[in-house]
């Protein structure tokens, strides 16, 4: 089952990290702690496309869902991206319908898109799905996720969210917060995501976010928010190793 479906009959809010260093160690480790997904970030990690295929192989097949997250809205990066095989692709800073247009469009196949064929990559089964499934998969299973970052983005979620082969969107409230200078509980911006979830709700559309703990994880998810990402690998790595350093404390030499 592709993330897609999962996540529109999953009836909970599906957790997941992000994954920032290039090791497979830290990814199977993931999957073994339970998350339901992991992005693989290429906007903010050292991830390249190698690591990223990588990683995506053996959280596949530990049964883990894959999002990447693209370097930016540029479009470079989404057609390899895309032939790894992952579940679907998020695209960082989209500010309105006509950028929204461009990238959702650079993920479906002709003519409804600009994707190009590749049914000899990964996604393709290395060709042995043949060409009428590769599209199929491509078309109808893959998330397409735009990130709404900024003020304007969000006043003009309405429009956003009606792009032709749309089919989830993600509130990035750290640059949200960044660009408007104002904290995540300010009442306006509160106003504003609460409008976008509503918003999507009305069109069936799955809403994702970003949270730093499991406290907001819950949070988001009673306000409704379809999928999170808790935190990343570095964080949860360097968090657990510092505490560890903290609690054995000082280490004295027992005098002889």
């Amino acid at each position: 089952m592709r993330m897609l479906e999962r996540i529109r009959g999953a009836g909970r809010c599906l957790a997941g990290t992000w994954v920032k260093i290039p090791a497979l160690e830290t990814v199977e480790l993931l999957a073994r702690a339970g998350f339901d997904f992991v992005v693989i970030d290429m906007e903010h990690s050292p991830m390249g496309l190698e690591s990223a295929y990588r990683a995506t192989v053996v959280a596949q097949g530990l049964g883990v869902h894959v999002l990447v997250r693209v370097p930016d809205a540029g479009g470079s990066h989404l057609q390899r991206v895309l032939d790894i095989g992952v579940d679907g692709i998020l695209v960082p800073h989209v500010t309105g319908r006509d950028e929204a247009e461009r990238v959702i469009g650079g993920m479906i196949f002709p003519p409804r898109g600009a994707r190009g064929l590749g049914t000899t990559s990964r996604a393709g089964a290395w060709g042995l799905d043949g060409t009428a499934e590769y599209l199929r998969r491509g078309d109808e299973e893959t998330l397409r996720i735009p990130q709404l970052e900024d003020l304007g983005a969000l006043e003009d979620a309405e429009a956003i969210l009606d792009t032709p082969g749309l089919n989830a969107v993600f509130v990035g409230m750290g640059d949200l917060t960044l660009s408007t200078g104002l904290p995540a509980d300010d009442p306006g911006l509160r106003r504003h995501v609460d409008r976008l979830l509503g918003l999507a709700r009305a069109r069936k559309l799955p809403v994702g976010t970003a949270v730093r703990d499991g406290a907001a994880a819950r949070a988001a998810a009673e306000r409704g928010f379809s999928f999170v990402m808790i935190s990343n690998d570095a964080s949860i790595f360097g968090s657990a190793a510092a505490e560890l350093r903290r609690a054995a404390g000082p280490l004295t030499l027992r005098p002889n």
